[in-house]
């Protein structure tokens, strides 16, 4: 019998392609192992992102070398992707395979490689790379799944590498997806996640689009709730938002990148839209849903950045009713045009601006959780392994905590929230809802009580 173990570093794209390894080669004989060290074969699913994720990637593959000297340790990901020549100079890594051919890397660890040399299996994505599905039933041990429906950049942001790692848009089948959705459905899952690398991009090279896909979904009648994965501004349509609104089973959440709250600094990122045009998307969520959870991501120190800049960001930020934020600084990335450009931010600043930024994420989260006090929410319980109070996630993507019996991983209660601590809010349970159905449309009203 053989053992495997994998790890994941970097996106949820990432998380569910190597849940699906997972699941392959289970089906090939192999066994997981948690401990590396009785693993025969270890898989590490790289990213490339940013400097500080790349070095994490070699920290990690140099420990499991270490710690595993006489497995075979395979890499994959967008490290792999990009710069498969350098990952060569590690010694102990048996095989590299970029992204390209990540779908073949369950065949491909059960060849044979030298003792003492690396195989480097890459190659380039074409223009009519298709999408290789990746279908799952179930991510073990937890109540929330992904589903990758699409992959492939084509935006070219200035500061970003993921075109290079991922390759042109491409999109699941929707009937590939119902499949998929069909077979989690009978696992226990109470809330899948919809993601892909340019997830609003779905559909156009298959005759379809988000929206109606999210359509199809609703006729299905599925026992769990979507939530979708982090979507461009210039992708969040009326249309969309309107599906959100209404529909019970889609969870009230945005995730949507900002990047700046400077036009000169959007402009040079080359991303697609105004500080103007972004505000109207995020007044026109408050009021079609006012308790949706809207989360941004923010960069910081991009070349060219001066104070005013950040001030523009800072108090953009500041007005607009939004739930949380990512802070990312500044990276520059190989093969970027942001790399090469002048007037680089130093490090000092970069870290004192993340810093504000980080600080206002903390007053915009802290008013997020007072709004909640008062309202119900449905949230999928992940149980406690240590205490009464369980924990889990609103459909609004607030963190809950509240007493439940032991065993209620996995049940969805409708929680009426009474007081906000600085990670959590906290509530008590007023319904349980029947696995069995969905469409609990008045629960949703969530009327103050």
């Amino acid at each position: 019998m053989k053992y495997f173990k994998t790890i994941s570093l970097g996106c949820r794209v990432n998380q569910y392609e190597t849940a699906w390894l997972d699941e392959q080669l289970t089906s090939k004989g192999m066994l997981y192992e948690e401990d590396i060290k009785k693993a025969d074969a270890v898989i590490i699913n790289t990213c490339y992102v940013t400097a500080s994720a790349a070095n994490q990637c070699r920290q990690v593959i140099r420990k499991v070398i270490r710690e595993a000297p006489d497995a075979k340790v395979t890499v994959t990901g967008c490290y792999a992707q990009i710069e498969p020549e350098a990952l060569k100079a590690i010694k102990g890594i048996a095989l590299i395979a970029g992204n390209s051919l990540k779908h073949n890397v369950p065949e491909l660890i059960f060849e044979k490689t030298p003792k003492s040399g690396c195989s480097v299996l890459t190659q380039p994505f074409s223009p009519d790379f298709s999408f290789k599905e990746m279908p799952i039933k179930i991510f073990p041990g937890r109540t929330r799944a992904m589903v990758k429906i699409q992959d492939g950049c084509e935006s070219k942001c200035s500061y970003c590498i993921v075109p290079k790692a991922r390759g042109p848009y491409r999109s699941l089948p929707c009937n590939d997806i119902l499949t998929i959705l069909s077979s989690i459905a009978d696992n226990g899952i109470k809330e899948v996640v919809l993601t892909g690398i340019h997830l609003g991009m779905y559909g156009p090279d298959i005759n379809s689009s988000l929206p109606g896909l999210l359509k199809l979904i609703g006729k299905s009648g599925f026992p769990f709730r979507i939530r979708l994965s982090s979507i461009e501004p210039t992708e969040i349509t009326r249309e969309l938002i309107e599906l959100v609104a209404h529909e019970p089973w889609l969870c009230r959440h945005f995730h949507i990148p900002l990047q700046s709250g400077d036009n000169n600094i959007l402009l040079n990122m080359n991303r697609r839209y105004t500080v103007s045009e972004y505000e109207k998307i995020i007044f026109l969520i408050r009021d079609e849903i006012p308790l949706a959870g809207i989360g941004v991501d923010v960069m910081t120190g991009f070349p060219g950045e001066s104070e005013a800049a950040h001030a523009n960001t800072l108090n953009f930020i500041e007005d607009m009713p939004i739930s949380y934020l990512h802070v990312f600084p500044f990276s520059p990335r190989p093969f970027t045009a942001a790399e090469k450009m002048d007037n680089k931010v130093p490090l000092d600043i970069k870290k004192k601006r993340s810093a504000q930024l980080r600080a206002l994420g903390e007053k915009k989260r802290s008013g997020f959780f007072k709004d909640s006090i008062g309202h119900c929410f449905n949230v999928v319980s992940e149980g406690s392994k240590h205490s009464v109070m369980a924990k889990g996630f609103s459909d609004t993507y607030l963190p809950v905590r509240f007493k439940a019996a032991t065993g209620s991983e996995g049940s969805l209660f409708n929680v009426h929230i009474e007081q906000a601590a600085k990670f959590w809010v906290e509530g008590t349970i007023k319904n349980k809802i029947q696995s069995d159905c969905f469409y609990y449309h008045t629960l949703y009203n969530n009327i103050k009580l």
